[in-house]
């Protein structure tokens, strides 16, 4: 035995220390997912980041949802506000919204979290509403 601190073994029960960062699930889909989103090779985070990443991209979403269903359409034309707002306003907030919802998918996926695919099956729909609006306003501002 070495008087030395041995780095390997836990000096409490002598068991080896665990490396910290999580071995990645290896399955094609895993893989795939890990490249289309371009995540570097063993560098992880942890659950409550992509927990606090989520909570951003659903706070983000939340206004949007707020400022185009309840403010553009009833408080702004009751202040006399002309319509055509809307659309200048939506669209930047919009692709905020949807940088947050990938900015959160990829924090899931560096944190191997269990309910990676759900999140990311929601937060695609989610982007694909969003894109469509997108696309809706911008005919609305050229017609």
């Amino acid at each position: 035995m070495s008087t030395t601190a041995d780095t390997s073994d836990n000096a409490i029960t002598g068991a080896p220390v665990t490396d910290p960062i999580r071995v990645q699930s290896s399955s094609p889909a895993d893989r795939f997912m890990r490249r289309l989103l371009r995540l570097p090779e063993g560098k992880t985070s942890t659950a409550a980041e992509a927990r606090s990443a989520f909570q951003k991209s659903l706070a983000y979403t939340t206004c949007r949802c707020l400022l185009m269903y309840i403010i553009l359409p009833f408080v702004l034309p009751a202040v006399g506000i002309a319509k055509a707002v809307g659309p200048w306003i939506a669209i930047p907030v919009g692709v905020i919204a949807m940088i947050s919802i990938v900015y959160s998918i990829r924090r899931f996926w560096r944190a191997d979290h269990s309910k990676r695919w759900h999140y990311t099956i929601f937060g695609t729909i989610i982007i694909g509403f969003l894109i469509y609006l997108t696309i809706k306003d911008t005919i609305e501002l050229f017609t």
